[in-house]
């Protein structure tokens, strides 16, 4: 059921494209809900070619704020008033808040995944790997690299691992069969390998014993990766964290106030449960 609307209830959402199936009004509306805030979180489906015109209509209707997600995270930062400078370092912007008449850019998805993993364990001094190379690897990488991580890139692609490398200042970069060869306290992996319920980027016996695994990939909520993880006796992590910690994040950036995780991670599950 969506919250009711009033004359003085504030707007928020998503866009994205295509819109699929996403569970951030749920856990957003959810946590309006605890809070007593007058709000509604809704999805917007945007078309890349749309997006100027979608920033302007916001702008028009007074949004108060709004997550980016694929494929605008990083088109959307020529659209903003300002991008703080953590978002630029990353190169996305995953959320704007307004300020007055200006929007403001800036990036959750780094504080969600070093969150996440901080559950299961210590971030500084530990020996990182991140698999992928796009927006969702920059937030991690450059997280891992704040807490303090040495982090190494390994990519289908080489040489996508080695800019991001040399953009964030890395540890290293290779591809994805150098796992087995690296030490790798923790490994995230931010590729789409895993949508499908058998697949994994890596094979089973690469992944240590011991090691921290967070899979991005939320559904299913236990990936093939974390599966094997298990089974080798490391430590799995649902991408839902990572899902849930950003948007805590971006809710505070807005309302100030901590953010009611077990709220909002009870209506990820809910959503999970009743997809329709």
């Amino acid at each position: 059921m969506s919250p009711p609307i009033g004359p003085r209830t504030q707007l928020c959402g998503v866009i994205l494209h295509p819109a699929g199936h996403t569970r951030s009004p749920a856990m957003h509306n959810a946590a309006f809900a605890a809070l007593g805030i007058d709000a509604v979180y809704v999805a917007f489906d945007i078309a890349p070619a749309g997006l100027g015109e979608a920033l302007s209509g916001a702008r028009a209707l007074g949004v108060r704020q709004l997550a980016v997600s694929i494929p605008h995270k990083q088109a959307v930062m020529p659209h903003l008033d300002a991008v703080d400078a953590t978002a630029r370092r990353i190169g996305a912007v995953n959320t704007i808040t307004r300020d007055g008449k200006r929007m403001l850019g800036s990036n959750s998805d780094w504080l969600g995944v070093v969150r996440a993993l901080e559950r299961e364990t210590q971030l500084a001094g530990c020996d990182a790997v991140v698999l992928g190379a796009g927006g969702a690897a920059r937030a991690a990488v450059f997280g891992l690299l704040e807490r303090g991580a040495r982090v190494r890139v390994l990519n289908r692609t080489r040489v996508r691992a080695e800019q991001l490398v040399a953009d964030l200042g890395a540890n290293g970069a290779g591809s994805l069969a150098d796992l087995g060869g690296l030490p790798c306290d923790v490994l995230v992996n931010t590729t789409s390998v895993g949508l499908r319920e058998n697949t994994s980027p890596v094979p089973a016996a690469a992944i240590r014993k011991d090691a921290v695994v967070l899979d991005a990939v939320y559904d299913p909520p236990r990936t093939r990766l974390l599966r094997d993880a298990e089974a080798r006796g490391a430590r799995g992590v649902a991408g839902k964290w990572w899902l849930v910690y950003q948007a805590a994040e971006q809710l505070a950036a807005w309302t100030g106030r901590d953010a009611p995780i077990e709220t909002m991670a009870d209506a990820f599950d809910r959503v999970g449960a009743n997809p329709t």
